[in-house]
């Protein structure tokens, strides 16, 4: 053998016999000499079952015949052929009496087969794709240059370049003596073993003292590397989709704690005033009767005011809770029952007739026989309530798509045109009343200024819910923006929309840009404003909020969000604070999440023995629906 032939035979003996022993160690099987511990085909069967995930069966398992060993070795290569493992030239004999080159061959096929054919880069594999992805990770290193799998990599800045990429905690690649090769070489291995459990498949002298270092050992030694980064970059964006999740799922759950905390405030106060009503006297007199009537008065104008507000923003927000819930596929939010939309429609209720009941009080105390101006005024304030009520109903209760309430709503907004006409009838009624010093009505609880001001507040609903619905159409389209920016960004938008035109000039869009911190030149800006508004002279809601997406990171699904748990906890059904701090999710957000997931209980590994152990699985089922998050677990 000729001594250039020699050394690289030498070298992947060396290499190979490493990555045997890696595979071996779990069961304890250490190689000394890979041609005579292969010899007897048991160390071989070893390895096949540790590679496939399977037994080959019954075999000799301290063979002391020729015979034996023969059959030992025709077991192991009839188990790599039905693995679809293409071999040439390979027998029985070739292994049993110690052919080097042809052994080799055979565990450079199990190396490709087992660690480097499941590589895949932009389409391409293997080879192709572990050189891809070594020129990719080093493109921005202008000392290095990947060209192949052999003297590339001898001065070994190649290697601390694919560190300073993925770790640069680990080295100062901007220190290092790029000269020194051996130097660099040996740092590189020592880090990548003792930092990253990379095994030491190579010694520095394999790659540095040779002018063609062997191209297969490097390959095998390379695709650690890249299953080691390439599980980290899994790992840490995994982390950071669980963040993104927490963050989302935080706004959701102030948007509950919120509706709950001012549901029940409302519902007290609607008691309490009905208590108040219950529990007053007249003293006899038109004074007190006309004092009581004017509290009653200033209650409607001030606090039922505030209440009907206050309804109307809880039934937007219990809205607003379902359809975010429903953006990200999560289980509906459902109120308590105490405190829930049906609930409240009987507090309402209830409130209502103790307000005909104060109101009748107080009418028949002070009554003027101008019955009939007053029924004509309560006949067509009822008629309007009522149409406010169904209008307000209408838009309470749409469900479904975003499209069909879209379409709905914008058919509500049309039926609020005549309304306007039939309050300017009711005004002139009501000025008629005034003229007549009629102050109560037993007809109605309803005023004037109250029909105005309620039907401000369905055209103000109309108008939300219609902003809304474009809202959730947009963060439907563009996942990669969440909720909480959307918002952020819309109400930058209308503040700056000072004429209310639905866009901005360049001026408003500069300064919008600027309290989003997105600060630009005079020229760039301006090109940024025609570029957005399509050559236009303003930027429509719309163009903003495009604009917005090209600046913001993507947004991820509940079932991302999930599978990024089982990422994290590395397939287990369980997840420590190790597992999380791990995939760098910060440590505010670790401290919350670990207070609301339950603890898991059942079998866990030796390595997680003495840690607490969290149950991410029970935790998504919360918000995932059980059916959803059975299926997603099946693999655990």
């Amino acid at each position: 053998m000729a001594p250039l032939e020699e050394k690289w035979v030498t070298v992947q003996q060396k290499t190979f016999t490493k990555w045997l022993n890696s595979k071996l160690k779990v069961r304890n099987v250490e190689l000394v000499d890979l041609v005579k511990d292969l010899s007897d085909g048991v160390v071989l069967i070893h390895l096949l079952e540790i590679l496939g995930n399977e037994s080959l069966g019954r075999y000799a398992s301290k063979p002391k015949l020729r015979v034996q060993k023969f059959e030992n070795v025709n077991k192991a290569l009839d188990f790599i052929k039905r693995r679809g493992i293409q071999m040439t030239n390979i027998g029985a004999e070739d292994v049993v009496d110690g052919n080097r080159k042809i052994i080799l061959g055979l565990i450079w096929t199990l190396i490709l087969r087992f660690t480097i054919s499941d590589i895949n880069e932009e389409g391409l594999s293997a080879k192709e794709g572990l050189l891809l992805w070594c020129q990719r990770k080093t493109a921005c290193y202008e000392e290095v240059d990947v060209r192949d799998f052999s003297a590339s990599w001898s001065d070994g800045l190649a290697f601390c370049a694919l560190l300073d990429i993925h770790r640069p905690d680990l080295i100062d690649y901007d220190s290092l003596d790029k000269s020194d090769h051996r130097g660099n070489m040996q740092l590189a291995f020592d880090i990548a073993s003792q930092e990253i459990g990379i095994p030491d498949l190579l010694d520095v002298e394999d790659v540095c003292d040779v002018a063609k270092p062997d191209e297969r050992s490097l390959m095998t030694y390379i695709a650690y590397w890249f299953h080691a980064f390439s599980q980290m970059e899994r790992v840490e964006n995994a982390g950071r989709r669980v963040e993104k999740f927490l963050t989302n799922m935080q706004g959701a759950w102030e948007m509950q704690s919120s509706f709950e905390r001012r549901m029940r405030e409302l519902m007290r106060q609607i008691e309490e005033q009905r208590k108040n009503w219950e529990d007053a006297e007249f003293e006899g007199t038109y004074s007190d009767a006309k004092n009581q009537a004017a509290e009653f008065t200033n209650y409607k104008r001030d606090k039922k005011r505030k209440w009907v507000a206050e309804k109307s923003d809880l039934v937007g927000l219990l809205g607003n809770i379902k359809t975010k819930l429903s953006t990200y596929r999560l289980r509906p939010y459902q109120p308590p029952p105490e405190l829930s939309l049906e609930r409240l429609d009987q507090v309402w209720a209830g409130l209502t007739r103790a307000e005909h009941d104060r109101s009748q009080v107080i009418n028949e105390t002070i009554r003027d026989i101008k019955n009939a101006l007053r029924k004509s005024f309560a006949d067509k304030a009822n008629d309007f309530a009522l149409a406010l009520n169904t209008l307000s109903t209408s838009i309470s209760g749409l469900e479904g798509d975003v499209e069909d309430q879209l379409r709905h709503t914008r058919e509500i907004s049309k039926n609020l045109q005549p309304l306007d006409e039939f309050l300017g009838i009711i005004s002139k009624i009501d000025q008629q009343c005034t003229e007549a010093n009629i102050e109560e009505n037993d007809f109605t609880t309803y005023t004037y200024d109250e029909l105005e001001y309620e039907l401000g507040l369905v055209k103000s609903s109309v108008s939300k819910k219609l902003a809304f619905l474009d809202n959730q159409m947009v963060a439907r389209d563009m996942t990669n923006l969440t909720p909480i920016q959307l918002e952020e960004f819309e109400s930058v938008f209308r503040h700056f929309d000072r004429d209310v035109s639905n866009s901005l000039q360049e001026l408003e869009f500069s300064a919008a840009l600027a309290s989003l911190g997105l600060v630009y030149d005079e020229d760039e800006m301006h090109e940024r404003f025609m570029e957005t508004s399509g050559g236009r002279d303003q930027v429509t809601f719309e163009q903003f909020i495009r604009f917005m997406v090209d600046v913001t990171e993507d947004q991820n699904t509940a079932e991302q969000v999930f599978e990024s748990f089982r990422e994290v906890a590395d397939g287990k059904p369980y997840v420590t604070e190790l597992d999380l701090r791990h995939s760098l999710i910060p440590e505010e957000l670790i401290d919350d999440l670990v207070k609301s997931m339950p603890t898991h209980r059942g079998p866990d590994l030796q390595e997680d023995r003495n840690l607490p152990k969290y149950d991410y699985i029970s935790f998504m089922e919360k918000y995932m629906g059980g059916e959803r998050s059975n299926g997603s677990t099946n693999g655990v």
